[in-house]
């Protein structure tokens, strides 16, 4: 069973015969279908039914000349809003299926973002029409997370808000510099990262760890689209699984100047999420490339 059903309200998926009735339901009563040519004699067909706003399942297999469906794997996925990257994206298959991953580099991050693509079979007809297999585009990322902690913001002030918009300015200026291979960059980068080192260690003495770092994004775990943050939050809704009746956070984040928005259990989430409080969390990033 899929680890991140629970994201969306179902923690009632307890056996493997609940998990065969839940895609069943799916299969028989879906909202979306999309099919493209796959093999000869044989489509891919993807089912989806949604579970409440943004939100729901969606089923994946093959479709023969009989119009028998045979499925393949399932996927839970949130739908997010707006964009929150433009960028050159390597889109890589599962070795195991005809699920894909994307990953793209964005300077405000600083490190390759891999995410589960959600809308893969619009890539495989955007493929087969002769679009570039490394499309550069727009991305619309969101996350899934298990549970989550609401923190209080950092109190800054003017003069604080705009030395740091500088600082990552500029940074983001030197990120590129240095993909491009500019050795000068390279160097500056290594030396502020020395100094925050130095700084953040004398201030841990006396300070928490939270109060120093407003905002972070970095790699969880083993898998490669796993990933703990912790962002400003911009917007908040509760919405509910209409199969289940559990209550979900959806919210829109900031981290690091990359905006996505995260789907939580509100019965696992620490804390009252407002506006500009912080999430922290660990998410399943997925990501819907806009063609």
């Amino acid at each position: 069973m899929h680890k991140y059903l629970k994201a969306l309200g179902f923690d009632n998926i307890q056996t493997r015969s609940d998990l065969k009735n839940l895609l069943n339901e799916v299969e028989e009563k879906c909202t979306h279908q999309t099919i493209v040519s796959y093999k000869p004699g044989e489509d891919f067909c993807e089912l989806k039914k949604e579970y409440g706003q943004c939100m729901g399942i969606a089923l994946c297999g093959g479709l023969d000349e009989r119009e028998y469906f045979d499925p393949y794997y399932y996927l839970p996925y949130f739908e997010g809003s707006g964009i929150s990257t433009y960028a050159e994206i390597a889109v890589e298959r599962k070795i195991e299926k005809e699920q894909y991953l994307g990953m793209c580099e964005d300077s405000k991050i600083g490190i390759s973002l891999i995410f589960t693509i959600q809308n893969g079979i619009e890539y495989m007809r955007e493929r087969q029409a002769g679009f570039p297999a490394d499309p550069t585009t727009s991305v619309t990322l969101s996350g899934l997370a298990l549970s989550g902690m609401i923190l209080l913001p950092v109190s800054k002030d003017e003069r604080s808000i705009k030395t740091e918009k500088e600082a990552s300015d500029n940074r983001k200026m030197l990120i590129n510099a240095a993909r491009n291979g500019d050795q000068s960059a390279i160097e500056t980068l290594t030396l502020d990262d020395i100094d925050t080192y130095s700084q953040v260690s004398k201030r841990l003495a006396n300070e928490d760890v939270f109060s120093i770092v407003d905002t972070y994004f970095m790699p969880y775990g083993i898998e490669c689209d796993l990933y703990s943050i912790m962002g400003e939050i911009l917007a908040v809704r509760k919405r509910k699984n209409i199969a289940t009746g559990r209550e979900v956070y959806q919210m829109k984040l900031n981290v690091n100047e990359l905006q996505f928005d995260v789907c939580v259990p509100v019965s696992e989430t620490m804390g009252e999420p407002e506006i500009g409080r912080r999430f922290k969390g660990t998410i399943w990033l997925q990501g819907y490339i806009n063609f």
